[in-house]
């Protein structure tokens, strides 16, 4: 059966994408080390969405483990690989930087050792929106130069696309980074903005609102996300035939290696996307208004132009629908 290997099978995005790939018939291994960086029993309740199917294998590794990583790879042999396990959060990296060291940079090396060896057929990998880091340019493209990052975590998305640009280069091996744009949705992560507003405003507390309202995010529903990365992982990397070393563009290449935004292309304002909140609570939050925090971009905007050409797809989820369907789902999951 056609395997593919989700790393970070635990985590939001990772759920959702192995339920996609299993609900198309393929075989997922999905792997995780299941850290305690947020609750680990809302890992485990991810994992029971997944374990009850028959043909998903969960086993729990840290990416970071070399040994563990290639005699993973030399049992299961998977055709496909979705890269999703990392150290997650901006403002996390500044005061404990080891953590995005392991798990970002030597376990993504392990992931690109593990696929060149058993010459798989596509890696697909999560960077991150952060690698814009200081730019002004709005919206973000992905011809757009990257060098100024604004926090090591950025830092290390930004290194695992310059790692798989070489691999590509010199082994051939087609690999695609998708540059995330603020997900959010049911099942998400308890250090995101929504999910502590929604906690925060039924237990009548206040909420702390950076930026003091001000900030602007792309933010991206998760069906959205998981759609078009499944469609991406269904269409290998290519060489681009029109890529021109004397004016470079950073998201394509000479060897099979490719760069895509997947994000809302419609920015909101933090303020507003807590007026959607409101909304689907049906009540009014206590907001404690406080500056913008070390790390964070003041804005980030998605051009998604490259990613609908290449794979024909656009996300259409408003925030409006999308923040009732996470309030809802997290109504249900904690009974409140």
């Amino acid at each position: 059966m056609n395997t593919v290997l989700v790393t970070g099978a635990a985590g939001f995005i990772g759920m959702h994408c192995a339920q996609r790939l299993l609900a198309q018939g393929l075989a997922v291994v999905g792997i995780d080390n299941l850290n305690s960086y947020y609750d680990v029993a809302l890992k485990d309740a991810r994992l029971a969405q997944l374990q009850s199917h028959p043909h998903f294998r969960f086993v729990k590794l840290d990416v970071a483990d070399r040994a563990g990583m290639a005699a993973l790879f030399d049992e299961v042999r998977p055709q496909r690989v979705l890269h999703l396990a990392a150290q997650a959060g901006v403002r996390y990296s500044i005061d404990q930087p080891d953590d995005y060291t392991d798990s970002n940079l030597l376990g993504f090396g392990n992931i690109l050792q593990g696929c060149r060896k058993h010459q798989v057929a596509h890696l697909v990998y999560a960077s991150s929106s952060s690698v814009y880091g200081g730019n002004a340019k709005m919206p973000y493209a992905e011809s757009d130069a990257v060098d100024h990052p604004i926090s090591y975590y950025a830092a290390t998305k930004k290194a695992n696309e310059l790692m798989a640009h070489t691999y590509s280069h010199l082994y051939g091996m087609p690999t695609t980074g998708l540059r995330f744009f603020t997900v959010y949705g049911p099942w998400g992560r308890p250090d995101m903005a929504l999910f502590k507003f929604t906690k925060a405003i039924l237990a009548g507390e206040t909420i702390d609102v950076y930026g003091n309202g001000q900030l602007v995010r792309d933010f991206t529903f998760i069906d959205d996300i998981a759609e078009g990365i499944l469609r991406v992982l269904d269409k290998p990397a290519t060489p681009d035939a029109s890529y021109d070393a004397l004016q470079p563009n950073p998201g394509t290449s000479t060897a099979p290696y490719r760069i895509f935004n997947i994000g809302n292309s419609n920015p909101t304002v933090l303020m507003d996307y807590i007026a959607a909140l409101e909304s689907a609570l049906g009540t009014t939050a206590d907001k404690r208004m406080l500056p913008i925090q070390p790390g964070d971009m003041h804005s980030t905007s998605a051009d998604t132009r490259a990613l609908q050409a290449w794979v024909n797809f656009a996300p259409s989820t408003t925030v409006r629908d999308g923040v009732q369907r996470f309030v809802d789902w997290y109504r249900s999951f904690y009974r409140v």
